[in-house]
């Protein structure tokens, strides 16, 4: 093998993506016919994207080991790194405000990141796009807002734009709704905060939105758990449901962490760790879109440092 094709193979197997093992597990079940599983409900299908999941995986060792070398090197390393361990923000015995105090660092460094730059951009001309279409003004859901940094960026953004938008944050801890409506009374942006459980949406939603949007949080959720929210979104989302979060790799896994650190809050550093170990690979959140997104077409792409996953629910 020549020296260009051993790089180029290794290149592939790198950054805990593990493409090519993880094609070749998805070609095998996808020949056995086991790819999309099949659901009815939404219980039902927590439940078989978790398993599928899981097979997914295991079929993934098993090609990782056949490819031998460095594909099973980053496949062992992945399987070391992996975690499925609670951030402190979500420990259910954490007061409200001190989810808070977790919720505004991460704003903090959303914004030192300049990240509330960069999702903005990734989302509006999507916005844009639909508002031209539609002609009218265009309905956004996050969902997970925490205290509603991207929200507000959003419609800030949107109106410097002058793009039509009307935007509403959600979360499901009352300290963060009431944080971030003070916030946007203070930056005087339309924008409100409601309490949406995004596993029962249909509970608190009356109206529905054309964009459903969700950032930092898919690694929060197990595989059956995203597949539920993205189709909750699609009864929802007249159009679009937009999910971004880190790329798996290991550079972000020693990144996350040490930009964490500079917050000066232990538990928040510890939150980046574990968040780091838990992202998701681009072909992971192919197969949770592709089982959950019913008749919608779905892409899954890196916007470095960030996976984005787009799953059109009206596809052309």
């Amino acid at each position: 093998m020549q020296k260009a094709d051993l790089l180029n193979r290794i290149k592939k197997a790198t950054m805990l993506q593990l493409r090519t093992a993880g094609f070749q597990a998805l070609q095998k079940l996808e020949r056995e016919r086991d790819f999309p599983p099949a659901w009815n409900s939404m219980k039902e299908l927590e439940v078989v994207t978790n398993n599928f999941h899981q097979r997914f995986l295991d079929e993934r060792f098993e090609q990782s080991k056949s490819l031998g070398g460095f594909f099973l090197l980053n496949e062992l390393l992945d399987r070391a790194l992996r975690s499925s361990e609670t951030e402190n923000m979500d420990n259910e015995n954490l007061s409200g405000d001190e989810k808070l105090t977790l919720v505004k660092a991460l704003d903090r460094q959303n914004e030192m990141m300049g990240l509330y730059n960069r999702y903005p951009a990734i989302i509006l001309p999507l916005a844009e796009e639909i508002a031209r279409k539609e002609n009218r003004s265009i309905r956004l859901l996050e969902l997970a807002s925490g205290s509603g940094g991207l929200a507000l960026a959003l419609a800030h953004a949107a109106k410097i734009k002058n793009i039509p938008l009307s935007v509403t944050g959600s979360d499901i801890v009352p300290a963060y709704q009431d944080e971030a409506n003070r916030l946007a009374d203070e930056k005087q942006l339309p924008v409100t905060f409601r309490i949406i459980n995004a596993f029962d949406m249909d509970r608190s939603i009356t109206e529905p939105f054309d964009l459903v949007v969700i950032s930092q949080s898919l690694h929060h959720f197990t595989p059956g758990q995203l597949a539920m929210i993205i189709a909750q979104a699609g009864k929802q989302a007249s159009t679009l449901f937009i999910g971004i979060d880190g790329y798996r790799d290991p550079l972000l896994m020693a990144g996350v962490p040490l930009t964490a650190s500079l917050q000066g809050i232990p538990s928040f550093t510890l939150d980046g760790f574990i968040s780091a170990r838990k992202f998701y690979s681009n072909i992971e959140l192919d197969i949770i879109a592709g089982i959950a997104k019913g008749r919608g077409s779905h892409s899954v792409q890196c916007s470095w440092p960030m996976s984005v996953m787009t799953v059109d629910f009206k596809p052309e």
